[in-house]
């Protein structure tokens, strides 16, 4: 059992540029962290850097894999060591500080204090909060939420966002190894699962501001997945189960 009650799952590929800063940035909020790294065997050194970390930090933990294996699997991945490790609030954030680590107080006060069984750092509950992006991004981003909440029924008004806290019980819940989507499509298939087991489900509005250092890992293939994995997820729904 660890000693703190709370993680944060930080998947990486090639965040050499910042992933000292970040980890720092975590450890410095009031609120107590552990930090987990799942890096996908990144030749720029990102784990090397963690694990000279790590001589100092017994609350941060490396997970490496052999290769770029999809968002999706390294968090399944990290949810899956969480439970296993006995964590409480598990949440899940990017390396690159699009996702300020001061609203990861914001998410656990929304789980710890507020209820939510799920609480999802929101760039669209309060209008477009995106700083750095270009308009063609933002628009795709956007009306991709708009596409799944018609889709699906849910009322998420950012069905995609990857800066999220869950209460463990979320975790054991839901099926871990059935979830098929990765990257955009893993967040919609999370979220929706959650929504579907009646999990309370609350928007912290956040402002999400693009990466400064590295490159981006978007590419129109993951987007295009979760368009039509969407559709597949609902109609699959209709033959499953949502019972806690």
């Amino acid at each position: 059992m660890t000693e703190s009650k709370n993680l944060v799952i930080i998947p990486t590929y090639n965040e050499k540029e910042n992933i000292e800063a970040i980890i720092k940035a975590v450890f410095a909020q009031p609120t107590p962290f552990d930090v987990l790294i799942i890096d996908d065997g990144s030749p720029d050194g990102t784990a090397s850097i963690v694990k000279e970390m790590q001589q100092s930090a017994p609350e941060l933990h490396l997970l490496e894999r052999a290769g770029k294996l999809g968002l999706g699997t390294a968090y399944i991945t990290g949810f899956k060591w969480a439970l296993e490790k006995g964590y409480e609030y598990i949440c899940e954030m990017d390396a690159d500080f699009s996702h300020n680590p001061e609203d990861l107080n914001r998410l656990y006060k929304a789980c710890s204090e507020d209820g939510a069984d799920l609480a999802i750092g929101s760039r669209y509950k309060s209008g477009v909060n995106v700083v750095n992006w270009p308009m063609g991004r933002v628009l795709m981003s956007y009306f991709a939420s708009t596409y799944v909440r018609l889709v699906t029924g849910m009322k998420i008004m950012d069905t995609t966002a990857g800066f999220k806290c869950y209460h463990r019980k979320v975790l054991e819940t839901i099926k871990l190894d059935k979830i098929r989507l990765k990257g955009y499509g893993f967040q919609i298939e999370m979220k929706f699962s959650t929504w579907k087991y009646g999990f309370k489900i609350i928007e912290v509005p956040i402002i999400f501001t693009d990466r400064q250092e590295g490159a981006s890992k978007m590419s129109g293939g993951i987007f295009s997945e979760a368009l039509w994995g969407v559709i597949k997820m609902k109609i699959s729904s209709f033959f499953k189960k949502y019972e806690v």
